[in-house]
Order: C-alpha cells, then structure tokens, then sequence
C-alpha cells in the first residue's frame, strides 16, 4: 500500500495507507477502469494512552461512522462503504477492541460500556464531532449506547441486524440460565458465515469477498482469545431498553434495518427496538444474518431510500444547524459542527477526484419493506 503522511493530534500517532476500491459485482464488467471511484485509507491509530486503533476511511462529507459485528472488522464492508460516499458522506469504519487492526481492552473487555468508552475516545482522536452511526450487529449495541450516553454526537442511527431489543435481551438472559442456548445461537452465526460467501450463485463475488474475509479469519486463528473479550461483554450484557428510551426521549432518528431471515438475531428483535425507539422499521426480504456481506448494493439502496425521507430531513437539519446550505462537502470537512479543526479523520481521508458510475452497479439482490410498527 502506498504511504501517506499527515499531521496527527498531539499524542496520537498513524500508519498506514489507501487500497484501490473493490467493486463487487458490477453491472457491465468492462467499466471498472472507465471510473475513478472513491478510495478506502486503512490507518492504525495509536490513541495518546497507547492503544492502537484501526480505521477506514472514504469521502467527504457529513461523517457516517461503521460498527462491524462480533469477529469481523471494519475493512469487511468495503465493498458497501465506497458506495455511500456518492451520498455526501465521509465514511468511518472503525474496529471494535479485539477486533481487526484493534488491540484487546486492558481490562479484557467483558463489558460493554468499555467498548463504547474506547469507541468516544477513538471518535474525539479523529475530530468526529456529528455524524450518523450505523452498527452491525454486536456494533449495533455499541452505537446505541453511544446515542443514549452522548446524544449530542448523533444526527441518526441505523441498526443493522443490531443485538438491540426485547427478544435478544431474553436470548442473554435465557443463555445464563441454560447455556445450550448460546451454543445455538453461536451454530446458527456459524451458518450464516459460512452462506455468506455465494460460491456457486455469484462466483465473482465470492472471490472479491474471500479477498476480504481471509485475512480476518487467518487473524482469529492466530489468536482466537481475542474474542473471548467480545464474547463474554455479549453474554454479560444488561438490557437495552433503557437505551432505546433514552433515544426516544431525546428524539434521535433510529432506523431498525434487519433481514426476515435472521436465525441468529430474531426480526423481532428489530421490531421491539423500533417500535420503543419511534424509529423506522426496514425488513430486507430473504436476508439472513450478514446480507450486507452477500450484497454491497442493498444498503446503499436502503441508505438512498431513507436519505429520501427522515434520514435526509435528519441531515438536512444537521446540516442548516451548522449554517451550512450548500452541496460542497469540503465545507461540511471544515465545518466546526461536525468536525475539530485540523480533524484527523479529514486528513486521513484520500483526496483524489473520483465519480461514480452507472455502470458499475446492478441491480439489488434483496428488496426491502420501510414503514413503521
């Protein structure tokens, strides 16, 4: 990877450098070359007590920052990420503790507040000061968290097949008492890994995707004990309904976005966050756990769909907030609302003209119900 060189915040040093954009499946293969597309910039972020962060970042624009799921990592959604950017954001993809290019919590991470106080202070070390938050899964939880403890940060959350909600707080529960049933749901992930990659329906994508998902599962081999962390924060997690009030009261815009095919997290589960949170429910119809992984274009699908109604009125009004009522996303990166000055997230970010291309996008494998319970 060709090295880049910024100018961190005092006491927080970087490495690393940009990767070309991986197109995933594309309407018409010979047009890859024919656009200069948005480029993802993998740094390692050492925070001023030494911890040492991966990111990924993309784009300008209002910040849309990533929470992977439990034993995956930022990079593992590229093939999504570049694809928001069209939409004047910045993307942020960020990997949990003992996740990716993340070191472990000192404490072993058994507990979730942990992991959203690494996740504010890897936020302040790149100058995030707004922005929208999505969360995937465990992710999900923490991005919740995050809203409730600090909702001045926030302009909306999206939860993507999110460990948040009444019927998963009852799996936890029901798991302490009887053990086999996390054994369950930990088979059912397993399965739901392993049709992620379509072999045999999409071999193109498979291979773009094995690009991505070797190395993580080389790293969990290597060392498996980073996960126990994760594991046992997921276990020993208190409820999340008092989360889901504290948006609800602080009128944050929540978006419940989960696959009717979910065997891992119930659909119900969505149901229940979306309906205490007064959020927007989207049902991806025949999604199972990690679609967003089978198909890069159903997100973003999604994602546009929402910016046509209250996810757009979220940012618009973020944005006019701000004095901001232009399209120019370098003024969005200067902006002191949504960025510090001298914001490392906006230096770590690619700067290269780029523009997207039709061609380079079929149609969406899944589609998707937007209303409210």
């Amino acid at each position: 990877m060709a090295r880049r060189t910024v100018e961190p915040e005092p006491d927080v040093e970087v490495e690393g450098g940009t990767t070309e954009p991986l197109l995933g499946p594309t309407a018409a293969p010979g047009t890859a070359e024919l656009a200069r597309l948005p480029r993802l910039a993998r740094h390692t972020v050492t925070l001023p007590d030494g911890h040492q962060v991966g990111v990924a970042v993309c784009g300008e624009g209002i910040p849309f920052v990533v929470v992977h799921g439990f034993s995956a990592e930022g990079f593992l959604y590229a093939q999504t990420l570049w694809r928001l950017v069209d939409m004047g954001f910045k993307v942020v993809a960020i990997d949990t503790a003992g996740h990716g290019g993340t070191q472990g919590l000192p404490t072993g991470g058994a507990d979730f507040a942990a992991y959203t106080d690494l996740l504010r202070r890897v936020l302040d070390a790149l100058g995030i000061r707004k922005g929208v938050f999505a969360g995937h899964s465990m992710g999900g939880r923490l991005v919740t968290q995050l809203a409730a403890v600090d909702p001045d940060r926030v302009i909306a959350v999206l939860l993507v097949d999110a460990i948040v909600g009444k019927t998963w707080d009852r799996i936890v529960w029901v798991s302490r008492l009887w053990p086999p049933v996390l054994a369950g749901v930990a088979a059912g992930l397993v399965i739901d890994t392993l049709s992620t990659v379509p072999l045999f329906r999409d071999p193109a994508q498979a291979r773009k995707l094995g690009r991505l998902i070797g190395p993580t599962l080389i790293g969990h081999v290597r060392r498996p004990w980073r996960l126990l962390g994760p594991a046992a924060s997921i276990l020993r997690s208190r409820g999340s309904g008092w989360m889901l009030d504290d948006i609800r009261a602080k009128k944050i815009p929540i978006f419940a976005v989960h696959g009717d095919r979910d065997i891992v997290v119930p659909l119900a589960t969505a149901r229940d966050a979306a309906r205490r949170a007064n959020g927007v429910l989207v049902v991806v119809e025949g999604a199972t756990h990690s679609w967003l992984l089978k198909d890069p274009e159903s997100m973003p699908g999604i994602v546009f769909e929402l910016m046509k109604g209250e996810l757009g009125t979220a940012v618009l009004r973020a944005k006019l907030k701000a004095g901001i009522d232009s399209g120019d996303r370098s003024e969005i990166d200067q902006s002191p609302a949504f960025y510090d000055p001298d914001s490392l997230a906006v230096a770590l970010t690619p700067h290269q003209p780029w523009h997207d291309d039709a061609g380079l996008h079929r149609k969406a494998r899944y589609t998707w119900r937007i209303g409210r319970d």
